[in-house]
């Protein structure tokens, strides 16, 4: 074997470890907020009133979070098709865990009034700001370094992060809630936020190491780097930014639903034990770590829309039954309707990435998959549990929030029947785009 190969491929894992790494960090930080949404800012940020009002405002904060992502995908964006790829993604990875760590210091609202909520208000846009700007990096990192036929693959690494981040944070919960007891509401919830520091001093001695993406280094050397590559994006791609939002509705609203909205559900509707919930999303999110690069792989041999068009179907199909299965009280029961849901939202989160990477140009590539991917944290995943809990309030059943479900998957549906597929045009760069129409640096 050649040194260029084993150069290549030390490039390869590198970039792959480091996308798994710095996605799970911040999803770890971003999933672990709205774990403690669901069991004590309620009451700690937001005390008075009656339950539902204290737990509305709980997630319309972690909403807040999800309106910073798309500034953060276009601040990111600019800097990561303009400067690379690499050094945007260190301090990505630096800006969460500062929002976060923060969190886990954050006096409450018996002890600095109402400062208490607004602090955690702007904590949180700092999160979503971090993580906005963190998934196109990311996920083009580990695309741009693999190899053309294995692209829904390498693309689905990084998406790893997603159930990593999860396992770690809901178990970090589940273990600090066991082992503080009581104290778990008064200081425990503190110590996953601040066990966070750890994470990101491993997350950036791996990101040192990485080379910085061919494709990007490509664009650069043939002096195709956009001077404002937002502008740009906007101009050249309105219609796949739109697409790429919408095609993830079936995927992000229910995911919230599943994830984050459930504790709710389960704790204060049906009763149920917080931590056999929390152990039971646990298992599913486990699973992803299997599910999540293999639908990415069956992506590169059957297609992105078909692969991803299964999940959604399969997504609206199960929405009534998922709650049937909740409402049953069985514990049994409710492990597999959290288990199965999230094998449906794999299904599509798989080949994902690689769907909405290939759909924008090299040049302009970081800023308009990340804001395709994260304007959908906005219309999707950041009012879902704010919707379902203000149906679930509205009607005491859950039947309209299957409604809704099955609503987001027909809109996903349509947004893949109409967006363009380029699997096999991604990589180029915009050879074809008159110069006239770009400013170059």
């Amino acid at each position: 074997m050649s040194v260029q190969a084993v150069t290549r491929e030390q490039a390869v894992r590198r970039a792959t470890y480091a996308s798994v790494v710095g996605t799970t960090i911040e999803w770890y930080d971003f999933f672990l907020y709205g774990t403690a949404a669901a069991l004590v800012f309620p009451h700690l940020f937001f005390p008075g009133g009656d339950n539902f009002a204290g737990i509305i405002a709980a997630f319309g904060t972690q909403f807040v979070g999800f309106v910073a992502r798309p500034v953060g995908a276009a601040i990111f964006g600019h800097y990561g098709d303009r400067i690379g790829r690499k050094t945007t993604l260190m301090v990505t990875l630096f800006l969460m865990a500062f929002g976060t760590v923060l969190i886990g210091i954050l006096p409450t609202y018996q002890a600095i009034g109402v400062w208490a909520p607004i602090l955690l208000t702007v904590l949180r846009i700092i999160q979503g700001i971090g993580v906005g700007g963190e998934w196109g990096g990311s996920v083009l990192i580990a695309m741009e370094w693999g190899h053309q036929e294995r692209r829904g693959l390498s693309a689905s690494w990084p998406q790893m992060g997603v159930p990593l981040g999860l396992v770690l944070s809901t178990g970090l919960v589940r273990i600090t809630s066991g082992a503080t007891g009581a104290d778990f509401s008064a200081w425990g919830w503190r110590v996953p936020f601040l066990l966070s520091i750890i994470l990101v001093g491993v997350g950036l001695f791996v990101r040192l190491r990485v080379v910085e993406s061919p494709e990007f280094e490509a664009v650069r050397k043939q002096d195709k780097v956009v001077r404002v590559p937002l502008v740009e994006a906007i101009r050249r791609q309105p219609k796949e930014i739109l697409l790429t939002a919408l095609v993830r509705t079936s995927e992000q609203a229910p995911f919230y639903l599943f994830i984050t909205f459930v504790i709710t559900y389960a704790t204060k509707q049906l009763k149920f034990n917080s931590d056999a919930i929390l152990v039971d999303t646990l298992i599913a999110a486990a699973l992803g770590l299997i599910s999540i690069p293999v639908f990415g792989r069956l992506s590169d041999r059957f297609g992105r829309k078909l692969v991803y068009g299964i999940g959604v179907v399969l997504t609206a199909a199960y929405a009534f039954p998922y709650f049937g299965l909740m409402n049953t009280g069985n514990a049994l029961f409710i492990g597999i309707a959290v288990v199965v849901s999230l094998i449906f939202h794999d299904i599509q989160y798989g080949p994902q990435a690689a769907l909405i990477a290939e759909s924008f140009d090299a040049d302009i590539r970081y800023t308009g998959a990340g804001l395709g991917y994260q304007l959908a944290s906005v219309i999707a995943g950041g009012p879902a549990p704010l919707i379902a809990a203000a149906l679930l309030a509205g009607t005491g059943s859950s039947t309209a929030i299957s409604i809704y479900i099955i609503i987001c998957a027909v809109v996903s549906m349509a947004a893949l029947l109409l967006l363009p597929s380029r699997r096999t045009a991604g990589a180029a760069a915009p050879a074809a785009r008159s110069h006239k129409s770009m400013r170059h640096a």
